[in-house]
């Protein structure tokens, strides 16, 4: 007759092979807690106070203040067509607590003379897109026209040349690309520090247009003294049901989408990247945030580190080509 342990054997085996996967499971399920920071961000945007990108970067700093219970400041650094907030951020530790509000332009960087072929991306790490826009092509209101084709055949027939502004490098592209396809070989472009001063100006008619965002040009569409003529979009933007895009008025090589991303010095841990998504995953679904993304004619689009970084790699591709064929000068 076997003996009591023996006989025991087999249903302690069972009872530990359970505990086992019970121990296993709990293993494998749990998640660490996100990565938050433990004193101040600073969020830095290269370009100055009022525009688009600075719109954006303050609506998600205080809702990011607010989750991860630390103060999140965002620092305006203008210069230099964004490099010198932009190289900020390379440059500082890869902790976390030094993040970049950048758009596309930053792809153009290293085509830009006179700054020696620094190319930021090669010290970044894209985080996540924060949100994503049309930028529009926009006109003084004391112009006689009202639509995109009218703005093209005024600037051909006009006395005197067409101005159009620019602000960063982008702009300037596509001023060229403009003056080369539309056509308007005698398109003058005037270069500006920020947005604000592009509408003053553009208000009073002493530059006539410019591609801008939406953001800054809405308020004053609405009161009359701005005309957004298309925006630049696949769709018609949700603020502006009743503007054509560029390809809908005649123009699709003019087509194009303005995102605003974040950024963090190259070496930045994973898990922090991981943690500054999550958290602002959670931001754009505060009211108040999406209140001002849409006030900038923008939508709320939060995704992965990789795939925004193969978004940023296609708009290297694309711009790249693009001031390949009309470089900067």
């Amino acid at each position: 007759m076997p003996s009591r342990s023996k006989r025991n054997r087999p249903a302690a085996r069972a009872l530990l092979a359970a505990a086992t996967v019970l121990l296993t499971t709990s293993v494998a399920t749990a998640q660490p807690a996100p990565w938050h920071p433990e004193r101040q961000v600073t969020l830095i945007v290269p370009y100055a106070a009022g525009g688009g990108t600075d719109a954006t970067a303050r609506a998600v700093a205080r809702q990011l203040g607010v989750l991860w219970k630390q103060p999140v400041v965002v620092e305006n650094l203008p210069g230099a067509d964004g490099l010198i907030g932009t190289r900020r951020a390379m440059e500082a530790r890869p902790d976390g607590y030094t993040l970049l509000l950048q758009v596309p332009a930053i792809v153009l960087t290293k085509y830009t003379p006179g700054l020696k072929g620094i190319d930021p991306l090669a010290q970044l790490a894209p985080v996540t897109a924060v949100s994503q826009s049309p930028a529009a092509i926009v006109a003084s209101a004391r112009l006689p026209v009202k639509t995109l084709p009218e703005l093209f055949q005024y600037c051909q027939k006009a006395p005197q040349p067409c101005s159009i502004a620019s602000g960063e490098t982008l702009a300037r592209v596509s001023a060229k690309q403009i003056a080369a396809e539309v056509p308007l070989p005698g398109l003058i472009t005037v270069n500006y520090r920020g947005t604000g001063a592009i509408v003053t100006d553009m208000i009073a008619n002493n530059v006539n247009f410019a591609f801008t965002g939406i953001t800054a040009a809405l308020p004053h569409h609405r009161a009359g003294t701005l005309r957004i003529l298309a925006t630049q979009g696949r769709t018609r933007a949700a603020v502006l049901p009743d503007v054509p895009t560029t390809a809908e008025a005649g123009f699709p090589q003019f087509q194009s989408t303005t995102w605003f991303g974040l950024f963090a010095p190259k070496g930045t841990p994973a898990p922090v990247q991981q943690g500054i998504v999550a958290a602002l995953r959670e931001a754009v679904k505060d009211a108040d945030v999406r209140q001002a993304i849409s006030a900038a004619g923008a939508e709320p689009v939060v995704n992965e580190p990789a795939v925004f970084a193969a978004q940023v790699r296609e708009e290297d591709e694309r711009l790249g080509a693009l001031v390949k064929r009309y470089p900067l000068e």
